[in-house]
C-alpha cells in the first residue's frame, strides 16, 4: 500500500543489515542459495524450480523468491534479476521499511502502555476495581495537549500482576466495542447522504482489507480502523457505502465518494502509508 522511492541506491533512513564482506546493504532471504550484487546492495534469493515458461520474481517479507523453469541456466536469471534491478530494489527498501515501521509500532502490552485510539493516545492503567475497560474523562477545555503525548486514559479492569495476554485481550475487546459503536453511527450519517439501504455494518479481521460492502448492504469494516483519527474512518466508510451505488473503483464511484467527503485524498494517503499497531 505504501509507496516507496523509486531509489535502488537505497537512501534508506531504517538501519541496514551490511554485507560482512562487502559492507554494503545485505537483503537475505533464510533460504537463499544465491547471491547477486544489484546496484549499491548485495541480494541474497532463493530459486524455486517450477512448472512455468517464464521467471516470476516475488518481493515479500523474507526478501527475494525467484520462480524459474527447470531447464533455465542460473546465468540467464541473473540476467533476469539486472534487467528488473530497480524494481527489486525498491521493492526490498520497501519491505524493509515497513517491518521496522511494524516493529516501532509493537505495543508492549503492560500498564503504562500507550495505544492509539481516534486520534488519540491512549494510556493503560490496570484498576481491579473496573468492570471490563472504562475510558476516563477528557481533558478540560483548553487544557495544553503536546502532540503525541498521551492525554486520555484506559482504566482496564486486571490487577497488577495480569499476563500480557490478559492485558491485550482486555484492551481489544474494548477497542472492538468502541469500533462497532463509531461505524454504525457513521453509517447512519452517510448513507442517507448517498440514498443507500444498509441492512448491517460488521466488524471484519481481514488480512488485506480495511472495508467490504456486499450487494445484499451488509458492510464490512476493519476494527483496527479505531486505531486512525474520524477522517480517516469517515473515508473508510463513505468509500464502501458508495460501492453500493457504484461496484467498482470507476471516475463515477469517485465521484460518488467525493459527493460526501470532498477532501479525502489526504485520508487515502494516510492509509496507504498506515503501520498497524499491535
Amino acid at each position: 500500500m505504501a509507496p516507496f522511492p523509486a531509489a535502488h541506491q537505497l537512501n534508506s533512513p531504517a538501519p541496514q543489515e551490511c554485507h560482512p564482506l562487502i559492507g554494503l546493504p545485505w537483503f537475505r532471504h533464510p533460504a537463499a542459495q544465491h547471491e547477486i550484487r544489484l546496484s549499491k546492495a548485495v541480494v541474497s534469493y532463493e530459486i524455486k524450480r517450477a512448472r512455468r515458461r517464464s521467471i516470476g520474481m516475488v518481493v515479500g517479507v523474507e526478501g527475494l523468491s525467484v520462480r524459474a523453469p527447470k531447464w533455465v541456466s542460473p546465468q540467464d536469471i541473473e540476467s533476469a534479476l539486472r534487467a528488473k534491478e530497480r524494481w527489486i530494489c525498491t521493492k526490498l527498501v520497501e519491505q524493509r521499511e515497513r517491518a521496522h515501521k511494524q516493529m516501532a509500532a509493537r505495543i508492549e502490552w503492560r500498564e503504562g502502555a500507550v495505544v492509539p485510539w481516534m486520534g488519540e493516545q491512549l494510556v493503560i492503567v490496570l484498576d481491579a476495581r473496573v468492570q471490563g475497560a472504562e475510558l476516563g474523562k477528557a481533558p478540560a477545555a483548553g487544557e495544553p495537549a503536546l502532540p503525541g503525548v498521551a492525554t486520555r486514559v484506559l482504566h482496564v479492569g486486571l490487577p497488577e500482576q495480569a499476563e500480557p495476554e490478559q492485558i491485550r485481550d482486555a484492551v481489544q475487546s474494548w477497542l472492538q466495542r468502541e469500533a462497532l459503536a463509531h461505524f454504525v453511527a457513521r453509517v447512519e450519517h452517510f448513507a442517507p447522504q448517498l440514498d443507500v439501504q444498509v441492512r448491517q455494518v460488521k466488524l471484519s479481521t481481514a488480512k488485506t482489507r480495511w472495508g467490504s460492502a456486499s450487494v445484499d448492504g451488509t458492510i464490512r469494516l476493519h476494527w483496527r480502523l479505531v486505531h486512525f483519527s474520524a477522517s480517516v474512518i469517515d473515508y473508510v466508510v463513505a468509500h464502501e457505502l458508495a460501492h453500493l451505488r457504484e461496484m467498482n473503483h470507476s471516475p463515477r464511484f469517485w465521484e460518488v465518494v467525493r459527493s460526501v467527503m470532498p477532501e479525502f485524498d489526504a485520508a487515502r494517503d494516510h492509509l496507504r502509508h498506515a503501520v498497524i499497531p499491535d
